[in-house]
């Protein structure tokens, strides 16, 4: 019998044994992580809006999640979520881009300064360029904000030189940034803050080269600060909400998730201790059996989350027999609570969405300069009542999930 390269591939080479025979929910695209990490190791997340679903995993699943800037001690939890702390291990918000990382790294270091700093408002609110919705309402002055952005920079300096393992969920290629000096802003100026200007502000569409090259020097400036990070990049699946090229935003979809896809590739393969999880494969890639995206096709529902961040654990996180005997014990002895009163998928599914500013809605209300509606009376069906709907990710704190409520026990698998 003849035999070639392909005679005596592995089952995870083969489309019909890794794929097309795979039970729903089982499809794991993951062959052998580079690496893997207990309970000792201190997990940072950083990136786009997705990226909030692995922190929340670590945190409820119980590993060592770094958080270097919590709130302060007079502060209510409910405030705390109001004011987005613990969205990730510091207060810097969605990371959409490669730049915007890499800027965050020179920012908090003392080697960039942007000179727009700040954007003031109308009711004398000052509001963070870079951070424009995790303060709501803005800050008092531009006093309060410099305070807060000095105790913010010595956050992120600790966790880049304390972290033992970063996890960048990497969303957007497109970026508005100032034409004076090359700041990358999370968003356009003008939909949550600030003034647009042509003769200030231009859009950017990063290529594959720019992307490697700005994670390239990221991971330079960390390892200068910290020799023994490890990295796990991933891209996150949910689609733009809107675009800013002349084409349609399905277009621009495929043009941003292929370009982060490619970039990932070639840093994996280049750099050690860089690895790549396959999120977007795994939710975006239609090759599971069960539809991941909510009714709105962007939103991702409880089971794709679940299923990503069943193929995380099983490859990245060791677990020791010890370990989850403790954690067995916990869920016993925790509290018992009551169910909660709003569908515990919307609840879980709640995220803070910069790019969620985009939405139709404020873009409308925008052009007739008005304030969108907070909320709009739901429709009722014949019977009067409201009818079930999957929560989008729109722009709310995040409900840390607690592991010894069984709701949330589900809803992270």
């Amino acid at each position: 019998m003849k035999t070639h390269p392909y005679s005596k591939r592995p089952d995870y080479a083969l489309w019909r044994r890794a794929v097309a025979d795979v039970a729903p929910g089982e499809l794991d695209p993951v062959v052998e992580a580079p690496f893997r990490f207990g309970g000792r190791e201190k997990i940072a997340t950083a990136g786009s809006c997705f990226a909030q679903h692995i922190g929340r995993y670590l945190k409820s699943s119980g590993c060592n999640y770094l958080v270097t800037e919590p709130p302060h001690s007079f502060i209510s939890p409910q405030a705390a979520d109001a004011l987005n702390y613990g969205l990730y291990t510091a207060r810097y918000g969605n990371i959409y881009t490669s730049r915007q990382l890499l800027q965050l790294f020179e920012r908090a270091y003392g080697r960039f300064t942007p000179k727009e700093n700040h954007w003031p408002e109308r009711a004398g609110q000052v509001i963070d360029p870079f951070r424009p919705q995790i303060q709501p309402g803005g800050f008092n002055s531009v006093r309060e904000l410099d305070y807060d952005r000095e105790r913010h920079f010595a956050a992120v300096c600790k966790a880049f030189e304390t972290l033992d393992v970063l996890v960048f969920t990497l969303g957007l290629t497109e970026l508005w940034r100032s034409r004076e000096d090359g700041a990358a802003f999370p968003l356009c100026p003008g939909v949550a803050g600030g003034d647009y200007s042509p003769a200030r502000h231009e859009f950017v569409n990063l290529g594959v080269d720019e992307v490697v090259a700005d994670m390239t020097a990221f991971l330079r400036n960390l390892r200068a600060v910290n020799p023994a990070a490890r990295v796990i990049l991933t891209v996150s699946p949910v689609p733009l909400v809107a675009t800013a090229e002349s084409r349609h935003v399905v277009t621009s979809t495929m043009y941003s998730k292929s370009a982060l896809r490619v970039a990932c590739d070639m840093l994996s393969r280049s750099l050690s201790q860089v690895a790549y999880f396959p999120s977007y494969e795994i939710v975006a890639g239609g090759y599971a059996p069960t539809d991941y995206f909510a009714p709105d096709r962007r939103s991702v529902t409880q089971q794709g989350v679940a299923h990503v961040m069943r193929v995380f654990e099983r490859h990245y996180i060791k677990r020791s027999a010890a370990g989850e005997a403790l954690r067995g014990v916990l869920r016993a002895l925790g509290p018992v609570r009551s169910a909660p009163a709003e569908d515990p998928v919307a609840a879980a599914m709640r995220l803070m969405c910069d790019e969620e500013a985009l939405s139709l809605e404020r873009i409308e209300a925008a052009s007739r300069d008005e304030a969108p509606s907070e909320a709009e009376p739901a429709p009722v069906n014949e019977s009067g009542e409201e009818p079930a709907a999957q929560e989008p990710l729109v722009d709310k704190p995040e409900h840390e999930a607690d592991p010894a409520d069984p709701v949330n026990e589900q809803l992270i698998d």
